[in-house]
């Protein structure tokens, strides 16, 4: 049996290949890389100012083997310092707006107190003092009437001092309901008044007092939101790992973003991955003409390329949409397929590369020959059979296949 494709009359030394049936496995040979299933994503929780990101000043460098508190990255917190530093003043205006709201509000009330227990009370008595002296007034001015009175009944007094005691008599009586008059205006018109100034007054300063504590409360809320973002400029592992850069490439140039000081980072963008070590996989990206032959849990051998040494895994996902492709690139679609690694040694890192080979199917005892040995056309395939000296074409129907052998189901035995 000789190569396709070969031309016997020139060929001085074919190949041949005597058939025979033996184990067969048919592998999936592909490269991916290691990355872990968990990953705890350290993000930038600084807000950018004006639409732009926060630079880096400095940064740990990567591979770097961490324990949890320790600092990753420290943001420039330039601009959130002098914020702070205006913030705190803004402070400061606020409480002594809130101290003199205080102060109006005590002087309300007691302007309050101070008109009910003496102004009001000063003045009242001494309307209630009048009213008396008014009283003795009257009665004395009535006795004094009465008396005149008798006494012209005699002949003694003549009528024009008659008629002075009757208008003595009436003065005191106008006085005493003058008086009478301004006690009932200053107990129910003038202290009535009074108290609705007083009371809003009170209300007018107490409304301000508390929109000023209002105002305050939100000047000491920004001032604590500084404070938090600039805190938030010194990044902290949030758990023990190694340190992974969060770099991104769009392909096209103009989306790149590399982990380095001077990066400028967004608010909520990963900038640090710290993997889980016990969580490994293998991300293996399959050619679209392959990866139907892919299944979840399908046994896998792993060999990283910075050792010698094969590991176990299995399929664990099989994405259902094609990963995206690259500008440049070809129309071939690729499917990101990942693989669990069983019992991942502490050696291995994420970012390493890896040859995956997916036993898509062990069979113990196939029918097989060399891929290169059948020559396909128009979906028929066929191989050259030599019987002696003669040579022979011959139809046969493949099954399986991997990179190196084809299983034969009908056509040649062995």
């Amino acid at each position: 049996m000789n190569r396709p494709g070969s031309n016997l009359e020139s060929s001085s030394e074919p190949m041949f290949h005597q058939v025979a049936e033996g184990p067969f496995d048919h592998i999936v040979l592909e490269q991916g890389e290691i990355e872990s299933s968990s990953n705890n994503e350290v993000k930038c929780e600084v807000k950018g100012r004006g639409g732009s990101g926060t630079p880096i000043l400095s940064v740990i460098p990567e591979g770097t083997l961490v324990k949890k508190g320790e600092t990753l990255c420290q943001l420039d917190s330039s601009a959130l310092d002098q914020d702070a530093k205006n913030q705190r003043i803004i402070v400061s205006s606020a409480e002594s707006a809130v101290i003199s709201a205080e102060a109006a509000v005590n002087k309300a009330v007691i302007a309050r107190r101070e008109y009910l227990e003496g102004t009001f009370l000063t003045e009242r008595n001494a309307i209630v003092s009048e009213i008396a002296v008014a009283q003795q007034a009257l009665r004395k001015a009535e006795l004094s009437l009465e008396s005149a009175e008798r006494l012209a009944a005699k002949g003694t007094l003549k009528p024009l001092q008659i008629e002075a005691e009757q208008f003595s008599v009436e003065n005191a009586k106008s006085n005493l309901e003058s008086a009478l008059g301004r006690l009932k205006v200053l107990d129910e018109l003038t202290k009535a008044k009074m108290l609705v100034q007083f009371d809003a007054d009170i209300e007018t300063t107490r409304a301000k007092l508390e929109s000023d504590k209002n105002t305050l409360g939100e000047e000491k809320n920004k001032l604590q939101e500084i404070q938090a973002q600039t805190k938030a400029c010194t990044i902290l592992a949030p758990a023990d790992g190694q340190v992974v850069y969060a770099n991104k490439s769009s392909g096209r140039g103009g989306g790149d973003f590399i982990v380095e000081a001077g990066a400028l980072v967004r608010e909520q963008q990963t900038i640090f991955l710290l993997p889980d070590p016990t969580r490994m996989q293998v991300k293996a990206k399959i050619n679209e003409s392959r990866i139907s032959l892919i299944r979840e849990g399908m046994p896998v051998k792993i060999r990283v390329n910075a050792s010698e040494y094969e590991l176990l895994g299995r399929v664990i996902k099989v994405n259902k949409y094609a990963e995206p492709g690259n500008w440049w690139g070809s129309n071939v679609k690729e499917y990101a397929t990942f693989i669990q690694i069983v019992e991942p040694p502490e050696s291995i890192r994420t970012g390493m590369t890896a040859e995956v080979r997916i036993f898509v199917e062990q069979i113990d005892k196939a029918l097989q020959i060399p891929v290169h040995a059948v020559y396909e056309t128009k979906r028929h395939h066929f191989v050259l059979i030599r019987e002696g000296e003669k040579w022979d074409t011959r139809e046969i129907k493949i099954g399986a296949t991997n990179d190196k052998f084809v299983t034969v189901k009908e056509g040649i035995e062995p």
